[in-house]
C-alpha cells in the first residue's frame, strides 16, 4: 500500500446551494466536484481514497463506486468528527493522511503532490496547505512562530484586529501522519459555541505536545476555492474554463473568443484547429487538426477527424471522419458515422447511420437507421421511413445512387448501385442496379377547374 491516503470530506448538505442534490455532486466543467477531488488525489499519488459521506449518502456512494472506500458520518458534528469516522477503515494504516474537501473542484494533482513532498521532507507531524489572499475575510488566519512553523489557526470571529490583517489563510487541506492523527482525534471535545469537533484543534494539540506543525503556501489561491453557493459554482466554472482554454491555445488551437467558448478538460483538440464563438465541447470529444468548429456548435462524446468544417450543429455519441463539411442546422445523433468528404447542408438529421465517402446530404433530410454508400446524392426533402410504430428497419443505399427530391424510402428497402429514383417517389421495393425507380401517382390535369372554383 502507498504511504499516502486521501481522506475526502463529502458529508455536508450544502444548504446555500438550495438543491435536492448533495453539494459535492454538482458539476464543474462537466464533472462532479467530488470527482475532480478524487482525480486530483489520484494524480497526487494517493492510491487509496476514503470518502466520508452523510447527506444523501447513497447518491454520493453511487458516484464514488469502486474509486474509494466509504465512511459514514451519520451526524454532521464538525470536521474533526468527520475524520473520526475513518478510524475503522484506516486502523492498520501507517503513513500520511491527506485530508481534502469534496467541494474544491479546482484542485490539481501536481500541486497536491508538491504539498505532500514538502510535508514529508519537513518531517512535520502535520502540515497545512495555506494560501495568500488580498481579502481574507471569512477565512481562518495562519499564526506562525519565528521559525515559520504553524502555531495555530484563528477563525475570523475569534481574531484580533491585528490577526485580521494576516493574509495567509487556512485552505482546509492537511497532511497528518497516522496513526498519530487518530490518537489526537480521540482527545478532541465539542466544548465550543458550535458544539462540534474541529479538525483545526488537532494542530493545536500537536503543537502543545511538542510536535512540529508546518505550513506550505500554494501559489494558486483559486485552486483551493471551496464552493458553497451557486454563485461560487459559477466562479469555479469560469476559472476552470479559462484554464482549459489556455492549455489548448498553448498547444496550438485558436480560440476566437474565449469568453463565449465552453470546453471541458476531457476534450482533445489538434493543432491549427479554429474554434469559433458559442461552441460547447463536452465529454470524450476529440477533434483533429486543421478543423473549423462553430460558431454555435455543440459536440458531446464525438470523434472528429482532420480538416472538417462544422457550423451551427449539434452532435452526440457519433463519429465524423476527415474533410467533412456540415451545417448550418444539423443534428448528428448517436451511432452515426460520416466518412471522409461527406457534405451535409442545412436542416439535416442523421441517426444511427453510416454515410460513405463523398456522399452528399444537401438539405431538409431525415436519414435514420441507414447504410449509405459512397458517391451518393440525396435530393432535398428525402426521408428514410424507418419506423412502423413497433419496430425500426434499415435502409440500404449503395454506391453512386441518385435519390431524387422528396423521396420516401420505406424501410426495409434497398437501392442498388448506380440506380436513380425519380423525384417525389415513395419507394417500398428494391431498386435494381442502374435502374430508374419511380413510385408516384400519374398526374391528371382537369381543364377549366380553377375558373369554375373562382366563380363559386
Amino acid at each position: 500500500m502507498s504511504d499516502l491516503v486521501a481522506v475526502i470530506l463529502a458529508a455536508g448538505k450544502g444548504t446555500r446551494m438550495r438543491s435536492k442534490m448533495p453539494k459535492v455532486l454538482h458539476k464543474v466543467g462537466g464533472k462532479a466536484m467530488l470527482q475532480h477531488v478524487i482525480d486530483a488525489a489520484t494524480a497526487a499519488g494517493a492510491e487509496k481514497k476514503v470518502v466520508i459521506v452523510g447527506h444523501e449518502a447513497e447518491l454520493v456512494e453511487t458516484m464514488v463506486a469502486d474509486q474509494g472506500k466509504i465512511a459514514l458520518q451519520a451526524e454532521q458534528l464538525g470536521t474533526g468528527h468527520a475524520v473520526m469516522q475513518t478510524k475503522e477503515v484506516l486502523k492498520d494504516f501507517h503513513g500520511t493522511a491527506m485530508i481534502l474537501c469534496g467541494d474544491t473542484p479546482l484542485l490539481e494533482g501536481e500541486e497536491l503532490a508538491k504539498f505532500y513532498a514538502e510535508h514529508k521532507t519537513s518531517g512535520a507531524a502535520a502540515t497545512v496547505l495555506t494560501a495568500m489572499m488580498d481579502n481574507p475575510f471569512g477565512y481562518g488566519r495562519i499564526i506562525r512562530d519565528a521559525a515559520g512553523n504553524v502555531q495555530g489557526i484563528v477563525e475570523e470571529k475569534d481574531a484580533t484586529a491585528e490577526q485580521k490583517l494576516i493574509k495567509e489563510i487556512n485552505t482546509g487541506i492537511y497532511c497528518i501522519e497516522c496513526p498519530l492523527l487518530f490518537d489526537v482525534l480521540a482527545t478532541l471535545t465539542c466544548d465550543n459555541a458550535q458544539g462540534e469537533y474541529y479538525l483545526t484543534d488537532v494542530l493545536s494539540k500537536l503543537n502543545a505536545a511538542g510536535q512540529k506543525v508546518g505550513g506550505v503556501v500554494t501559489a494558486d489561491s483559486d485552486m483551493v476555492m471551496g464552493i458553497n453557493s451557486r454563485q461560487q459554482l459559477a466562479v469555479a466554472e469560469s476559472v476552470m474554463r479559462q484554464r482549459v482554454l489556455a492549455k489548448l491555445m498553448d498547444a496550438g488551437v485558436t480560440i476566437m473568443d474565449p469568453a463565449s467558448t465552453f470546453i471541458e478538460a476531457s476534450v482533445k483538440i489538434g493543432a491549427d484547429t479554429i474554434i469559433y464563438p458559442y461552441t460547447w465541447l463536452e465529454g470524450s470529444t476529440e477533434i483533429g487538426e486543421d478543423c473549423e468548429i462553430g460558431p454555435n456548435a455543440r459536440f458531446t462524446n464525438v470523434k472528429i477527424g482532420n480538416a472538417c468544417h462544422l457550423q451551427f450543429i449539434y452532435g452526440h455519441d457519433c463519429r465524423v471522419c476527415d474533410a467533412v463539411t456540415a451545417g448550418p442546422y444539423v443534428h448528428l445523433r448517436p451511432d452515426t458515422v460520416l466518412s471522409n468528404r461527406v457534405k451535409i447542408g442545412n436542416f439535416v438529421e442523421v441517426k444511427n447511420s453510416n454515410v460513405g465517402e463523398g456522399t452528399k446530404l444537401p438539405h431538409l433530410l431525415y436519414i435514420g437507421d441507414s447504410d449509405i454508400g459512397s458517391g451518393v446524392n440525396m435530393g432535398c426533402g428525402c426521408i428514410t421511413v424507418n419506423y412502423d410504430g413497433k419496430k425500426k428497419y434499415r435502409t440500404v443505399i449503395e454506391d453512386d445512387a441518385f435519390v431524387g427530391c422528396n423521396t420516401n424510402l420505406v424501410a426495409p428497402v434497398t437501392v442498388r448501385k448506380g440506380s436513380y429514383i425519380g423525384a417525389g417517389s415513395t419507394i417500398t421495393k428494391e431498386v435494381p442496379e442502374n435502374a430508374l425507380g419511380i413510385g408516384r401517382a400519374k398526374q391528371i390535369n382537369i381543364e377549366g377547374w380553377a375558373e369554375k372554383q373562382r366563380q363559386k
